[in-house]
């Protein structure tokens, strides 16, 4: 239920004639509904498994008030979002309290000291429509209908004029600074936006950003793993989050997904969006550590015959690594020998170990990446409104239930991406583009009908 002062934003999205000069002509609303975290509370959980951390009791939804619009900066009235993993990480204050971020960032500039606020507002995805832009501002309306990606840059030093992922300043909005998607107003770099693929409701639009961005930077950039036709991909977690995305990179670029998932109704899905191979571990009973200070070598070779039984013979190219410390043992032992290893988070644990005789004697490498560049984004996002890359959304919270949907993502009982409704009223809104949505229908529907 939106609040008297966004109604009027609602209304002038829905009203099929408003301009750019209507919306541009609107009163902004002073405050808006917003998920957040609490600076106080970044100590709640102290001394809990990181398991038994529920995000439901860190997660609020506030009245918080719009925050002041700086020079080539947006203010996006969020139609709807999507949970990530930096949601639940932020949720259960893991593995640092984000607050340590905003401190940081709000010392660096008087604008940036917005940031650094007793609140958090989270969320790293978003579908909507431009309120405000500041100044210098030219490629954006508003009333435009966009998305936003997460990298937040300030672009002073050389370094990030190559890449900007390689800013000394580059964040992930709603992470590493505030005012995210999980809420009816967000505010972002205007560098952040790209259009909203026409043919998508504002929940299916919202849920690609983060990881489809990711996973064409991991999997299909040079700045990743440049994977090319034939090379066989080891994609861990295939049907989640991350590794739909990969699965669909890979299958879209000719190569040969080899789909590791946990469950029957997980290889399914991986088989509707059209692998062949596919590996339920748990069905299998694949057990990489002995204990927890021991792999077990055996398991190791046991995976790779078995992806060797799938791939006529051969090992893989590239391994499309995030679980981290569960997986990266077996990960580094299955590549093929000069094959890569690219790895982006480490939802199972951050320290890594494996055995380096199986990758220095085999001139395997191992490529670390995170999230995208602005490039790398906008064509991510391309893909995905020409059709090629379909998102994976299996279902739909309002926003007021999104502790509950961090507690779904947090403790992996969701499949593909799980959407938001920030000030759209309700799911199925937000088409331009009907027949482009019919030729796709199929696909756009494949997760939620699992």
């Amino acid at each position: 239920m939106t609040t008297s002062s966004t109604r009027d934003v609602l209304d002038a999205i829905q009203a099929p004639d408003a301009t750019a000069a209507d919306f541009a002509a609107m009163p902004l609303p002073a405050s808006y509904r917003a998920v957040t975290v609490h600076k106080d509370e970044a100590g709640m959980f102290a001394g809990l498994a990181t398991r038994d951390k529920d995000p439901r009791k860190s997660l609020h939804l506030d009245e918080v008030p719009v925050p002041e619009l700086g020079p080539g900066e947006a203010l996006v009235a969020v139609m709807a979002s999507s949970v990530n993993y930096n949601s639940v990480w932020t949720s259960i204050f893991e593995p640092v309290s984000t607050f340590a971020f905003l401190e940081r960032y709000g010392r660096t500039s008087p604008l940036a000291a917005r940031h650094d606020l007793p609140y958090h507002v989270i969320g790293s995805d978003l579908a909507g429509v431009v309120l405000r832009t500041g100044t210098g501002v030219n490629r954006w309306r508003p009333g435009d209908r966009v998305v936003a990606h997460c990298l937040s840059v300030e672009l002073e030093s050389a370094d990030g004029h190559d890449d900007t992922m390689l800013d000394p300043e580059q964040r992930i909005w709603g992470f590493e600074t505030n005012f995210g998607g999980l809420a009816e107003i967000a505010l972002v770099k205007a560098n952040q936006l790209m259009p909203k693929p026409a043919h998508l409701t504002w929940e299916e639009a919202a849920s690609p950003g983060l990881v489809n961005s990711t996973a064409y930077r991991q999997l299909v950039s040079r700045n990743g793993a440049d994977m090319k036709q034939g090379d066989n991909v080891l994609i861990w977690g295939a049907s989640g989050g991350l590794g739909s995305y990969a699965t669909q990179f890979a299958l879209a670029g000719g190569a040969n997904p080899v789909c590791v998932v946990s469950s029957p109704q997980k290889a399914e899905i991986c088989r509707r969006m059209g692998a062949e191979a596919v590996i339920d571990r748990s069905a299998e009973g694949y057990r990489f550590w002995k204990d927890d200070q021991h792999q077990d070598l055996r398991e190791w070779k046991r995976f790779g015959a078995r992806i060797r039984e799938l791939t006529g013979g051969e090992d893989v190219d590239i391994v499309f690594e995030h679980p981290g410390r569960e997986t990266f043992g077996a990960s580094v032992y299955v590549a093929r020998k000069g094959g890569t290893i690219v790895t982006c988070a480490s939802t199972s644990g951050y320290t890594h170990e494996y055995d380096n005789r199986y990758l220095w004697m085999s001139l395997k490498r191992i490529v670390g990446s995170h999230f995208a560049n602005y490039r790398e984004a906008w064509e991510a996002n391309r893909l995905i409104a020409k059709g090629k890359i379909h998102p994976t959304l299996s279902r739909t919270y309002r926003l007021e239930d999104t502790g509950q949907a961090a507690y779904d993502v947090h403790r992996n009982l969701h499949q593909g991406k799980v959407g938001v409704l920030a000030l759209a009223p309700r799911e199925g809104l937000g088409v331009t583009d009907p027949e482009l949505r019919a030729r796709h229908l199929p696909a756009i529907n494949r997760f939620k009908d699992a």
